[in-house]
């Protein structure tokens, strides 16, 4: 995979001095690149307890990110997913240390065990105060003597670091880190690897399946799982989780996205978190946000801690740092009214059965073509043309019994403010407006083929398309001239019209307009498509 990178032994080096230069000064680092890379804060003065961490590079914005005012005082960099050395590590404990000592928070790596540990032993033999704390908070392998430590350092990073800055002493804050280690509880999943730089990525999870338990450096997870949906993910994630906490309390979640998920998928995750079957447990939430990723790996994480009042505030106590996202109460999601005007006047429900059955026939052929739709538009739009019909068909198809079946009039006018409420997009609307357009026609006196060339004429005037412009014009404009000979005559027409829109080397309206000639020629417009294939399978 391309990545934005330079030379591939400069990564962490860069990406320090990219950190400390946008930080508007709140950070600078030691001397001793490139070996050392240690970043710690300006205003530092060692008169408070300095709380250390750190780690391989690769899971930011921790742990740079998180070196400031109410957190951490130094974090000392590794190489990706590697431990910084020794040296490294007693370079930023001697920087920052001062008489009231420092607090090392080492995630349960052997790596990190090891380096972390030793700096602390030649420190001590420098005078210097030093405690040392292991955070083991991944509980995705139940029996592993060594839990890993994960997304729920964090917790430790921000309650310490609060502490310290109130002006706790170093075996205050000590005792409240071990007693959040103790109490939270972190687990992972993703559906796929991370790409390490300057290394094949490894294909390791395959399509339709989740990871479920893997760790923050890529490593395998405890299964493989069958992955259907967001809601499902998170199902799963809970019932690894609720054997860790107690069903009587409420706890502190962190949702952490691991690199790769969009902050859209991260929002889902909350919503179906909080209404999981440990939701009524969850209180208050850090995130959703990536607070410790795996470079780019497409996953999340959930953390649970029973935070006492005096640790909710350490929490939420204010910081400067951008990358803690901080803490806010979960609560139910609150609805208002619609402005007056906006909220639908529906007209009287009617039934008739060819018409429900005509129109339930045609929400149907919409649906079952929704993912050639998409795989057409992905070569000249973003691929969600399929969705978006299939999504207003079955909008329909619910609706269908509060629908004016039996009178077309309104029952154009019924369908038009359905569209305009349940269909995204440019389509949506100017549909809408063809079928309100429609419905106005008949209730004039139109004949049905009059009414829809009067809804037709609308939709061009405000949408501004014409035929040529490669869109469902091209399709629905040469249909409807052959409607009143019947629907194969129609069909015949719009197939036509769509299939030429493959030789249109440029779209004049819609998303298809931004794209180069290259990627249109050959491709049939998806709108068009759509139109044509409705009138085939109609016309059966």
């Amino acid at each position: 995979m391309t990545q934005f990178i330079n030379k591939k032994e400069d990564i962490v080096a860069e990406a320090v001095d990219g950190t400390i230069a946008t930080s508007g000064g709140r950070l600078k680092r030691l001397d001793g690149y490139p070996h050392i890379r240690v970043v710690v804060r300006s205003d530092w003065d060692k008169s408070k307890v300095a709380i250390v961490s750190g780690g391989g590079s690769g899971h930011e914005p921790a742990h740079a990110g998180f070196v400031g005012e109410g957190m951490l005082t130094a974090a000392v960099c590794g190489e990706v997913f590697a431990s910084p050395s020794v040296d490294a590590v007693l370079a930023g404990i001697l920087a920052v240390t001062g008489p009231a000592g420092c607090l090392l928070v080492v995630k349960n790596y052997t790596g990190d065990r090891l380096n972390f540990g030793l700096a602390a032993e030649r420190a001590r033999a420098f005078g210097i105060r030093v405690n040392m704390v292991i955070v083991d908070d991944d509980v995705a392998l139940p029996d592993l003597p060594q839990a890993r430590g994960v997304a729920g350092t964090l917790f430790v990073h921000k309650i310490a670091g609060a502490l310290s800055e109130n002006g706790a002493d170093l075996a205050t804050v000590t005792a409240a880190a071990e007693k959040v280690i103790k109490g939270v509880s972190s687990i992972g999943m993703s559906l796929d690897t991370c790409t390490v730089p300057g290394a094949p990525k490894e294909e390791r999870i395959p399509l339709g399946k989740a990871e479920l338990g893997l760790g923050i450096h890529g490593e395998a997870g405890v299964e493989q799982i069958d992955y259907s949906d967001a809601k499902s993910a998170i199902g799963q994630l809970v019932e690894k989780l609720a054997t860790s906490i107690d069903p009587n309390k409420q706890y502190v979640a962190l949702l952490n996205n691991l690199g790769g998920a969009s902050v859209l998928e991260m929002s889902i995750l909350a919503h179906e978190l909080v209404n999981s079957g440990i939701g009524a447990q969850i209180s208050h939430i850090v995130g959703p946000a990536a607070m410790m990723t795996s470079l780019e790996m497409r996953g999340f994480s959930v953390s649970l801690y029973c935070a006492s009042p005096e640790e909710l505030m350490a929490l939420q106590a204010t910081t400067q740092l951008s990358a803690w996202p901080g803490v806010n109460s979960v609560s139910p999601v609150e609805i208002m009214q619609l402005p007056d005007g906006l909220k639908p006047i529906r007209p009287l429900a009617s039934d008739h059965a060819e018409t429900r059955s005509f129109l339930t026939h045609c929400c149907e052929i919409l649906i079952a073509a929704e993912g050639d739709l998409n795989a057409l538009d992905a070569k000249s739009g973003d691929g969600d043309t399929g969705t978006t019909l299939a999504g207003a068909a079955r909008a329909l198809l619910k609706a269908m019994d509060e629908l004016p079946l039996a009178d077309h009039t309104q029952l154009y006018r019924a369908i038009g403010q359905e569209l305009s409420q349940t269909m995204g997009g440019s389509s949506g609307v100017l549909l809408a407006i063809f079928f309100a357009a429609a419905g106005d026609a008949a209730s004039s006196g139109l004949s049905m083929s009059e009414a829809l060339h009067s809804g037709l004429n609308r939709m061009q005037e405000i949408g501004g398309a014409n035929l040529g412009d490669r869109t469902m014009i091209d399709a629905l404009k040469p249909a409807l001239e052959k409607l009143d000979g019947g629907l194969p005559q129609a069909a015949e027409a719009a197939r036509a019209g769509a299939n030429q829109t493959a030789h249109m080397d440029r779209a004049r309206a819609g998303r298809a307009s931004y794209i180069n000639p290259e990627q249109l020629r050959g491709n049939i417009d998806p709108g068009a498509e759509a139109v044509a294939r409705l009138l085939e399978r109609l016309s059966v």
